[in-house]
């Protein structure tokens, strides 16, 4: 499953040029144009784009309730004639926000018991945020690529009207949503400034 068009390596240096040529940045070899408005605008022009799909249990429905889901969502992937691509990625969890509010919390505070349970809560988030967890946030993408700005425009309402029509809440991707795909992709989910990762033929 690819959501940019195959990269011809063929003009690829070869080891024994390496030594003498420039260092290439990694982003030379995928075809990428530019990030904006919630598209990938890649170099043939065609523009990649999609939907980000809030998930939903339908476990805890009742069993009418399920059924109705599973069938309006049947029909939803059965109006889809072109082709688009399933995205699962995961998204490291966020919580500086809250660890913020945290510490301006303590600082505020006068109560030596307070602030002895605010620290405890800092301890916490900063443990929950550590590698031994690797806590994420698991979302969920409908991509598609097209040229026509229009019909873009078109395909992402009616993917939307279609998930509505099944209790499923989706929006449009913004600019961070495909940039952290793509760090799924190309990083292995280390999230990266384009021009500031490197790769030296060898």
């Amino acid at each position: 499953m690819a959501l940019i068009e195959k990269v011809d390596n063929t003009s690829a240096p070869s080891s024994s040029s390496s030594s003498s040529g420039p260092v290439k940045y990694a982003e030379d070899w995928v075809p990428i144009k530019n990030i904006m408005n919630g598209m990938i605008q890649l170099d043939n022009n065609y523009y990649v784009t999609g939907i980000k799909i809030a998930p939903k249990n339908i476990f805890i429905l009742d069993q009418g309730e399920m059924e109705n889901v599973l069938f309006n969502l049947q029909n939803f992937y059965n109006m889809i004639d072109y082709e688009f691509w399933l995205v699962v990625a995961d998204r490291p969890v966020d919580i500086n926000v809250y660890l913020s509010q945290l510490q301006l919390l303590y600082q505020k505070c006068t109560d030596g018991a307070v602030r002895k349970l605010i620290v405890q809560d800092i301890n916490k988030a900063n443990a929950f945020m550590g590698a031994e967890y690797n806590v994420v946030d698991t979302e969920y993408f409908i991509l598609f690529k097209d040229k026509k700005l229009e019909i873009i425009q078109k395909k992402i309402h009616n993917l939307m009207a279609g998930l509505a029509n099944a209790s499923i809440n989706s929006t449009q991707v913004s600019n961070a949503d495909l940039r952290m795909i793509l760090d799924n992709f190309l990083n292995g989910g280390m999230t990266t400034t384009f021009g500031t990762v490197r790769t030296k033929w060898i």
